[in-house]
């Protein structure tokens, strides 16, 4: 659904050819912010074309023998859609499930020394991950709207939050912490 809500998204801005739509999700970063398969773009496209809701608007066609290039438009019922998408996104409450949340409840007994090598190369990772959201977001606000800024300063504060809980986790695997009972999570 991410991917039909981003290309309707894009075509409320301006038609536009799906390669062009490719580029403004780069430019955008927005695949640190919105979960969504790169490849999926042009199935996504062609779905809501058979649907009506997304128009052939120009083919261009290319005397050098390569493909034509088809610019695509929102129709009125891709409008209609992309409100419905919209408000779904915004009802939407989802638990969130950690990809290591599975591997604590077993991390007792696993070799304490990998596991903390290994929560240092994620805490470095997410160091990163951070630097570069903050980069993106700093650059962005003279030209996106607040809405934009909004998701952006959110998943920043989400990759600060994740952070600050693998630095405490890692500490913890350092000190061979891990298998103690009976201790709370110190801040």
């Amino acid at each position: 659904m991410s991917m039909k809500l981003v290309i309707l998204g894009l075509l409320m801005e301006a038609d536009s050819h799906p390669y062009e739509m490719r580029q403004k999700m780069k430019e955008r970063n927005m695949l640190h912010y919105i979960k969504m398969q790169e490849g999926s773009l042009y199935y996504a496209i062609e779905t809501l074309a058979k649907t009506g809701a997304v128009k052939q608007a120009i083919t261009y066609k290319d005397s050098g023998g390569r493909p034509e290039r088809t610019v695509y438009r929102i129709t009125n019922a891709g409008k209609q859609l992309f409100q419905e998408l919209l408000e779904e996104q915004f009802e939407e409450t989802k638990t969130v499930y950690h990809p290591l949340y599975a591997a604590l409840a077993f991390a007792k007994y696993g070799d304490q020394q990998r596991i903390h090598n290994l929560l240092l190369a994620k805490v470095e990772e997410q160091r990163h991950i951070l630097a570069v959201l903050s980069e993106v977001y700093e650059s962005h606000i003279p030209d996106v709207s607040r809405s934009v800024l909004h998701m952006m300063k959110g998943r920043m504060e989400h990759a600060q939050v994740e952070l600050r809980w693998l630095e405490r986790l890692t500490a913890d695997a350092g000190q061979d912490r891990l298998r103690l009972r009976g201790l709370p999570i110190e801040d």
